[in-house]
């Protein structure tokens, strides 16, 4: 029986791995593509699956980076994840919105001006500015990024997903709210530092969440600065009925700040979860 069982799990494991290296396929990238929002024009990296399609898309909706972050590298980091998506057959648009990364010197950067309002009028003007500017023009860049994709031939528009994280998942909340063309929502990690700061903000994506038509995906460690976000989104989901899954993973990493960027420290540990999810919400 000892060895029966063995024999069982061994080829489960090797069906496992052959089927990981079919899901893989050549891509293509990065290339650097050119967004225009209003009168600025953003940068993009974009990874592509080889072939001509149309591939479903992933729009991705980084963080908050000041622009004397350095700590965090916004080029690096919402680099990590292209090869991984292009790779299992999606187009992948990382679109840095004005003052960051790539798109330093294209308007202003919500970080830094968040920390001035703080400076000036403590948490309560730093939650101010970081309202406005999610429901401003940080939904407009996105907006123009999304947009952009439709535009392309080799898009599935009827497959565009966006994937946010931190300030970036807020977000993606916000626009996914006024977009119901868009077939998921996935967010890591989404106001885990603002949430319990921050009643207006709490107040808007609770609001969000319920108006969204695509299914969500929201994802923590439980040493996230705060996982009240995926508790409070998941209970109103539910109350709602609306298609959507939690995942709390355990602690990462030995800080807050570790498990809070988890996302870009080790794909390993949402990757099979996310991409199962995308594969159960395939679209319209």
């Amino acid at each position: 029986m000892g060895i029966a069982y063995k024999g069982i799990a061994f080829i489960l494991v090797m069906s496992f791995f052959l089927v990981e290296r079919m899901a893989a396929q050549d891509f293509e990238g990065p290339d650097t593509v050119y967004v225009q929002s209003g009168n600025l024009t953003l940068k993009a990296l974009l990874w592509r699956p080889a072939g001509t399609g149309p591939f479903a898309a992933i729009i991705f909706c980084h963080g908050s980076y000041s622009s004397d972050d350095t700590i965090h590298d916004p080029i690096k980091e919402v680099s990590i994840p292209g090869p991984l998506f292009a790779s299992r057959g999606y187009i992948y648009l990382a679109l840095f919105r004005r003052g960051v990364g790539l798109s330093r010197g294209q308007g202003l950067n919500s970080a830094d001006l968040m920390e001035t309002a703080f400076k000036k009028n403590g948490i309560e003007g730093r939650n101010k500015v970081q309202l406005e500017q999610l429901k401003t023009t940080q939904t407009l860049d996105m907006e123009a990024g999304i947009a952009y994709l439709r535009k392309r031939p080799d898009v599935d528009t009827s497959r565009i997903t966006i994937v946010g994280h931190s300030f970036g998942g807020s977000l993606a909340l916000l626009v996914a709210e006024h977009d119901p063309g868009l077939c998921t929502v996935v967010v890591f990690s989404p106001s885990g530092y603002s949430w319990n700061l921050s009643p207006q903000l709490r107040d808007n994506l609770i609001s969000a969440s319920g108006k969204i038509r695509a299914p969500i995906m929201i994802i923590h460690t439980q040493n996230d600065y705060s996982i009240n976000p995926g508790y409070t989104l998941d209970s109103v989901l539910n109350h709602l009925k609306k298609p959507h899954l939690l995942e709390i993973y355990p602690s990462f990493g030995n800080s807050a700040n570790q498990g809070h960027n988890f996302i870009f420290l080790n794909t390993k540990i949402w990757e099979r979860d996310v991409f199962r999810f995308l594969s159960e919400n395939p679209g319209h």
